[in-house]
């Protein structure tokens, strides 16, 4: 054998060697619920938390249902998951690039257009992290899909099942942790 054909040999032979499993994948869309994303405000603050990860890129983000686009190659970065166990690997990558202030669920397991918008009108909500406070109160109940926490206008919002919540069960859990809720005639 000529050297250069030996080589060649050499740069080659590796490829063949390697199975399917083995070849790096390219990166994959990912589409993910996002916890902690309770005001159009902390878009930005995703992006930037997201710069942190390295080999994630965020590519878009549904505020309306939470929801988030990211491109990453989940076997390499999450070590070879099932795919059920995506999400909470995901989550665990977030959550402390974020100090805890963003997460990764499963998407919704409620069909959309079956969801009902709860608004409840709070006072006392001046900064970030009440808002933080009063919609981490609110996402964890049963039945909420998504929430929001707005200081500028006083309200919190939430798409729920209704056949696992209601309005009455978010705002008692408001009331039991301290958050003012501003009365509001005729709203059920």
């Amino acid at each position: 054998m000529k050297r250069p054909t030996l080589v060649l040999a050499l740069l080659v032979l590796p490829a063949f060697l390697c199975s399917a499993e083995e070849k790096p994948q390219q990166p994959k869309a990912m589409k993910h619920r996002v916890t902690g994303l309770f005001s159009p405000e902390r878009e930005n603050d995703l992006r930037e938390v997201v710069k942190k990860i390295p080999e994630v890129k965020l590519m878009s983000i549904e505020f309306k249902y939470a929801e988030a686009t990211f491109e990453y190659d989940p076997d390499k970065l999450l070590n070879r998951p099932k795919p059920e166990e995506i999400p909470q690997r995901f989550n665990d990558l977030l959550r402390p690039a974020s100090n805890h202030t963003f997460g990764i669920e499963p998407l919704f397991t409620t069909p959309k257009d079956k969801l009902q918008k709860v608004e409840i009108p709070v006072a006392g909500l001046d900064c970030k992290a009440c808002c933080l406070a009063a919609y981490e109160i609110i996402y964890k109940i049963d039945g909420v899909e998504q929430a929001t926490a707005s200081f500028k206008d006083g309200l919190i919002t939430a798409l729920i099942n209704p056949d696992k919540t209601n309005r009455a069960a978010l705002a008692e859990a408001l009331k039991n942790r301290g958050v003012t809720l501003k009365e509001e005639p005729n709203k059920q």
